[in-house]
Protein backbone atom coordinates (compact mmCIF):
# COMPACT_ATOMS: atom_id res chain seq x y z
CA UNK A 1 0.00 0.00 0.00
CA UNK A 2 2.01 3.47 -0.77
CA UNK A 3 2.51 5.29 1.79
CA UNK A 4 0.70 9.09 1.37
CA UNK A 5 2.72 12.71 2.90
CA UNK A 6 0.60 15.64 3.92
CA UNK A 7 2.17 18.28 1.81
CA UNK A 8 -0.37 21.22 2.05
CA UNK A 9 -4.03 22.49 2.67
CA UNK A 10 -5.94 22.88 0.07
CA UNK A 11 -6.98 26.62 0.96
CA UNK A 12 -2.97 27.40 0.47
CA UNK A 13 -2.99 26.17 -3.25
CA UNK A 14 -5.53 27.99 -4.82
CA UNK A 15 -6.84 27.39 -8.59
CA UNK A 16 -4.16 28.04 -11.52
CA UNK A 17 -1.07 27.68 -8.84
CA UNK A 18 1.89 25.44 -9.02
CA UNK A 19 3.89 24.69 -5.39
CA UNK A 20 7.37 23.55 -5.13
CA UNK A 21 7.58 20.54 -1.91
CA UNK A 22 9.50 17.88 -0.76
CA UNK A 23 7.90 14.23 -0.33
CA UNK A 24 10.39 11.62 1.04
CA UNK A 25 13.20 13.46 -0.38
CA UNK A 26 11.85 13.71 -3.91
CA UNK A 27 11.70 17.45 -5.19
CA UNK A 28 7.53 17.40 -6.24
CA UNK A 29 5.40 19.92 -8.33
CA UNK A 30 1.90 20.43 -6.83
CA UNK A 31 -0.68 21.91 -8.89
CA UNK A 32 -4.05 23.13 -8.73
CA UNK A 33 -5.66 23.00 -12.30
CA UNK A 34 -9.33 24.07 -11.87
CA UNK A 35 -9.57 22.64 -8.22
CA UNK A 36 -8.13 19.53 -9.38
CA UNK A 37 -4.50 18.56 -7.60
CA UNK A 38 -1.92 17.12 -9.69
CA UNK A 39 1.71 16.18 -8.57
CA UNK A 40 4.44 15.91 -10.76
CA UNK A 41 8.48 15.12 -10.51
CA UNK A 42 10.17 18.61 -10.36
CA UNK A 43 12.54 17.51 -13.34
CA UNK A 44 12.59 18.37 -16.96
CA UNK A 45 12.96 14.87 -18.87
CA UNK A 46 15.09 17.18 -21.82
CA UNK A 47 17.93 18.06 -19.76
CA UNK A 48 17.39 17.27 -15.79
CA UNK A 49 16.47 21.24 -15.30
CA UNK A 50 13.71 21.80 -12.62
CA UNK A 51 10.39 22.71 -13.66
CA UNK A 52 9.29 24.50 -11.12
CA UNK A 53 10.99 27.55 -12.32
CA UNK A 54 8.63 27.12 -15.76
CA UNK A 55 5.32 28.77 -16.35
CA UNK A 56 1.63 26.80 -15.80
CA UNK A 57 -0.54 27.67 -18.58
CA UNK A 58 -3.75 26.25 -17.80
CA UNK A 59 -2.28 22.45 -17.60
CA UNK A 60 0.74 22.35 -19.19
CA UNK A 61 3.92 23.50 -18.04
CA UNK A 62 6.96 25.42 -19.75
CA UNK A 63 10.41 24.62 -18.84
CA UNK A 64 12.25 27.54 -18.70
CA UNK A 65 15.59 26.10 -20.19
CA UNK A 66 14.16 24.96 -23.62
CA UNK A 67 10.94 25.34 -23.78
CA UNK A 68 9.80 21.93 -23.34
CA UNK A 69 6.16 21.49 -22.26
CA UNK A 70 4.71 18.91 -20.25
CA UNK A 71 0.44 18.28 -19.12
CA UNK A 72 0.61 18.16 -15.67
CA UNK A 73 -2.36 15.67 -15.48
CA UNK A 74 -0.06 12.88 -17.68
CA UNK A 75 2.85 13.72 -17.08
CA UNK A 76 3.14 13.79 -21.40
CA UNK A 77 5.60 15.95 -23.11
CA UNK A 78 3.63 17.94 -25.59
CA UNK A 79 6.54 19.55 -27.83
CA UNK A 80 10.18 18.93 -28.58
CA UNK A 81 13.26 18.77 -27.54
CA UNK A 82 11.10 16.77 -24.01
CA UNK A 83 10.16 13.16 -26.02
CA UNK A 84 10.03 11.73 -22.42
CA UNK A 85 7.08 11.32 -19.83
CA UNK A 86 7.60 12.64 -16.59
CA UNK A 87 6.87 10.35 -13.61
CA UNK A 88 3.35 11.44 -11.70
CA UNK A 89 2.08 10.63 -8.33
CA UNK A 90 -0.67 10.24 -6.84
CA UNK A 91 -2.65 13.08 -5.16
CA UNK A 92 -5.56 12.60 -2.56
CA UNK A 93 -7.31 14.99 -0.65
CA UNK A 94 -8.98 14.22 2.91
CA UNK A 95 -10.51 17.09 4.23
CA UNK A 96 -8.86 20.26 3.38
CA UNK A 97 -5.50 18.14 3.66
CA UNK A 98 -3.59 17.44 0.36
CA UNK A 99 -2.06 13.95 0.47
CA UNK A 100 0.49 12.79 -1.74
CA UNK A 101 2.76 9.21 -2.31
CA UNK A 102 5.66 8.70 -4.54
CA UNK A 103 5.50 5.25 -4.50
Amino acid sequence: MPEFYKVAKVSEVPPGTKHLIEVDFVPVLLFNVEGEFYAIEDVCTHDGGPLGEGWLNGDEIECPRHGARFCVKTGEPLCMPAVEAIECYTVKIEDDDILVSVD
